[in-house]
C-alpha cells in the first residue's frame, strides 16, 4: 500500500525472540524463523511449520508467529441491518464515491520497531473497517490505491510480500462479498501481477459483477498517468480504425475509456490521505479535477471509525461549484 517514506528492508533485523504484541494484530508474538520465505508470510499462521527456500539474508531475519492462538480475530460482518447514520452527518449530503490513499503503514511499523510487513497486515484491518462504514453510512464507491506502477521498485520481497497479501485478502473475503452484494473492480495494468492472482483477480471481478449494494474499487498496479495513456490509446486504434474521427475525441469519450468506467460515479466526491502527506501521487488524476481533498495525520493502520466521521463532516461543510 502507498507509502512515501524511501524503501526500507521489509523485515526488521531483532535482538531477541519475542515482540510485544501490537495493536490491530490480536495476540501476536513473534521469533526469528529460518526456514520460512516472503512468499510464505501470509500463511505461516495457519502453518508456522512451512518450509520453503529463502536467501541467507531473508532467514536471518525473518519472522512469523510463535504459536498460533485459539482466539480467534474479529471477523468484520458487511451487515444489511446497518444502524443509523451518524448523528453529526447529514445523509443528503454524504459522498457517493470516496477514494482512499492508504500511507504510512510502513512508518506505522516503523514506530513500534515491528517488520514492515506487520504494517501492512494492521493496514489490512483498516480497509475492512472502511468498507464496513461505507456499507453502514450508504455511500456507494470507495476506491482504495493499493498499489502504484512505482512499487513495483521497491525491494522483491517487499512486492512478493504485498502481492501475496492482496492474494490472501481476496481469498478471505470473497465469500463476503458475494453474501453481502459488494461489487470488486480492479483497476490497474493486472497483466503484470503474479498469474495465480491475476487469474483469481479475473475470478472474483467477474463473480460480483452483478452486486449492486456497494463497490469496492481496488487500484494495484495503477497510476493515472498509465490510465489516461491507456485511454489515449484506445481512441487512437479507433481512429485508425476509421470508428471515429480526430474531432471525435471529446472529454466524455476519454472517459469513457478511463479504467473507472467500471463504476456508475467515476469521479470521487472526496479523497482522503492518510499519513500528513500533502499530495495524490499519481492517483487518479482525470477523475480527481473536482474533487474535494482531506488529509489526515493519522496514519493509515490508525485510521478508524473516527478519522473517517471527521473527513466526512469536513467534506460536509464544503460548498462545491465545480468552477462556477
Amino acid at each position: 500500500m502507498i507509502s512515501s517514506l524511501s524503501p526500507q528492508p521489509l523485515i526488521k533485523p531483532n535482538t531477541g525472540t519475542t515482540l510485544s504484541p501490537i495493536p490491530h494484530v490480536q495476540n501476536q508474538r513473534f521469533k526469528l524463523a529460518s526456514h520460512v520465505c516472503p512468499s510464505e508470510l501470509l500463511s505461516i499462521r495457519k502453518r508456522p511449520g512451512s518450509a520453503c527456500a529463502a536467501t541467507t539474508q531473508h532467514r536471518r531475519y525473518l519472522l512469523f508467529p510463535a504459536e498460533e492462538e485459539e482466539e480467534e480475530e474479529r471477523e468484520v460482518k458487511y451487515t444489511s441491518d446497518s444502524p443509523a447514520l451518524a448523528e453529526e452527518l447529514q445523509r443528503e449530503s454524504m459522498p457517493r464515491h470516496v477514494a482512499v490513499i492508504m500511507d504510512g503503514n510502513r512508518r506505522w511499523a516503523h514506530l513500534r520497531g515491528l517488520p514492515v510487513g506487520s504494517g501492512y497486515e494492521a493496514g489490512v484491518k483498516s480497509l475492512k473497517t472502511l468498507v464496513e462504514l461505507c456499507c453502514k453510512w450508504g455511500i456507494r464507491v470507495l476506491t482504495v490505491f493499493a498499489f502504484s506502477s512505482d512499487n513495483w521498485f521497491r525491494p522483491e520481497v517487499e512486492v512478493e510480500f504485498l502481492m501475496s497479501l492482496l492474494e490472501s485478502g481476496v481469498k478471505e473475503e470473497k465469500e463476503s462479498f458475494i453474501r453481502e452484494r459488494i461489487r470488486i473492480s480492479v483497476i490497474g495494468d493486472t497483466s503484470k501481477l503474479p498469474k495465480r492472482l491475476e487469474e483469481l483477480v479475473i475470478n472474483v471481478v467477474e463473480t460480483t459483477k452483478n452486486n449492486t449494494r456497494f463497490q469496492l474499487i481496488v487500484a494495484v498496479s495503477y497510476s493515472g498517468h498509465y490510465d489516461l495513456v491507456q485511454a489515449c490509446q484506445r481512441i487512437a486504434i479507433k481512429v485508425k480504425d476509421g470508428l471515429i474521427e480526430p474531432n471525435d475525441v471529446s472529454e466524455s469519450l476519454i472517459e469513457q475509456e478511463l479504467e473507472t468506467n467500471c463504476t456508475e460515479f467515476p469521479y470521487p466526491d472526496l479523497l482522503i490521505r492518510t499519513s500528513g502527506e500533502l499530495r495524490i501521487s499519481n492517483f487518479m488524476l482525470w477523475q480527481l479535477a473536482y474533487t474535494e481533498l482531506f488529509f489526515s495525520q493519522s496514519l493509515w493502520p490508525d485510521f478508524g471509525e473516527a478519522e473517517f466521521l471527521q473527513a466526512l463532516k469536513s467534506f460536509q461543510q464544503r460548498c462545491r461549484h465545480y468552477g462556477k
